[in-house]
């Protein structure tokens, strides 16, 4: 581990100076800079942890060897507790190692999340209820905030598509408890096989629905957007959204030029509360965009998310018949569906957790 001091060290440093800075009233002025100082510095508190609790580990396992290597006296007392101080020194060592692969920056921010009807009709609109209701419980088993946005209702009570804002519970700074650390493997293709309440001989379909998440801005610094660059149309509501709907023209459509995203608000009221609802999802797709473009120059591309609701992009399947969850990425695979679509998502988002994060301790060993 000693090849790693430079590393360590240089981490404590930076630990040490944001702690500082969190200690000047000043700092906390500025909202957006309190918060991502507060972000790094539970990051790197997970390091400074790794790392004393490593080196006490190896001072009291090389401490032990010593003793009974120079000791004339009987240490068979000591060299019984030698294997144990060993293997948790090896332990931390392993601790420490994890700790230090480079993690996403984005872990702790919150997120914006999309689910789209796709193949399948008014079963795949369903389903997108299905999908959100599961989100929205497992966001509240985790005491998070969660606001749907946007929503484009189906005929039989599902979704064509429908928008909702996730944010952390109050006071958390962990990185690892935050929305985006937890819900980015979310997206992509979601496969169902059900027999459909629209099907009269009780045969099975298959249709799916695709998860869009993105870590929201939170601050609007982050995302420079020229008001140039944006064509902003206005229209009357097509749903509910109270006595306004179909008589003023409440609905904002917002379509950045240079890349081409279009965004579209009618749940609220007021042109002014859509179109502010709508720069938020768009701030939170630019800011997506720009770091797959950032992770593409470096060639470390994140985990890929659908764009196109298509079967063969599938990342998991919900099999009612069998009340069965197979993650395809990870391999998990469990007959709790009803749990899981009851909110108990946290040992398949675990599975995908844990294979990332193989795969990047893998990387760094390579």
């Amino acid at each position: 581990m000693t090849e790693s001091f430079a590393a360590v060290e240089h981490l404590l440093a930076e630990h040490a100076e944001i702690e500082t800075l969190l200690a000047d009233p000043a700092v906390h002025a500025d909202a957006g800079r309190a918060r991502t100082l507060g972000r790094r510095y539970a990051e790197l508190g997970q390091v400074v942890a790794a790392y004393r609790a490593w080196r006490d580990a190896t001072d009291d396992a090389e401490a032990a060897a010593e003793l009974i290597e120079g000791s004339g006296e009987d240490t068979a007392e000591f060299a019984a507790e030698l294997p144990a101080l060993q293997e948790a020194a090896a332990a931390a060592t392993e601790k420490l190692r994890r700790v230090l692969v480079p993690r996403d920056p984005d872990d702790g921010r919150d997120v914006i999340l999309e689910i789209k009807a796709g193949e399948g009709g008014e079963e795949s609109a369903l389903f997108a209820g299905d999908l959100l209701r599961m989100y929205l419980r497992y966001a509240e088993r985790r005491g998070w905030k969660t606001e749907v946005i946007e929503a484009t209702d189906s005929d039989l009570g599902g979704y064509k598509d429908v928008q909702v804002a996730v944010k952390a519970r109050a006071g958390s700074s962990d990185p690892a408890d935050g929305v985006w650390a937890n819900l980015k493997y979310e997206g992509g293709v979601h496969r169902v096989q059900r027999v459909p309440v629209t099907e009269s001989q009780g045969r099975i379909h298959t249709s799916a629905a695709g998860v869009l998440v993105f870590p929201e801005v939170e601050d609007a610094g982050e995302i420079e957007i020229d008001q140039n660059e944006l064509r902003i149309d206005v229209y009357r509501s097509s749903g509910p959204g109270g006595q306004s709907v179909n008589t003023t023209d409440s609905a904002v459509r917002i379509t950045h030029l240079p890349t081409g995203i279009t965004v579209s608000m009618q749940n609220e009221k007021s042109q002014l509360q859509n179109r502010e609802q709508a720069m938020r999802v768009l701030r939170a797709r630019l800011l997506a965009a720009r770091q797959e473009e950032e992770a593409a120059a470096a060639n470390d591309l994140r985990r890929s998310q659908v764009r196109t609701v298509d079967r063969s992009e599938r990342i998991r399947t919900y099999n009612y018949p069998e009340n069965r969850i197979a993650d395809h990425r990870t391999g998990y695979k469990a007959y709790n569906l009803d749990q899981v679509l009851d909110g108990d998502l946290e040992p398949v988002i675990r599975s995908a957790i844990d294979a990332d994060e193989a795969a990047r301790l893998a990387a760094a060993a390579s």
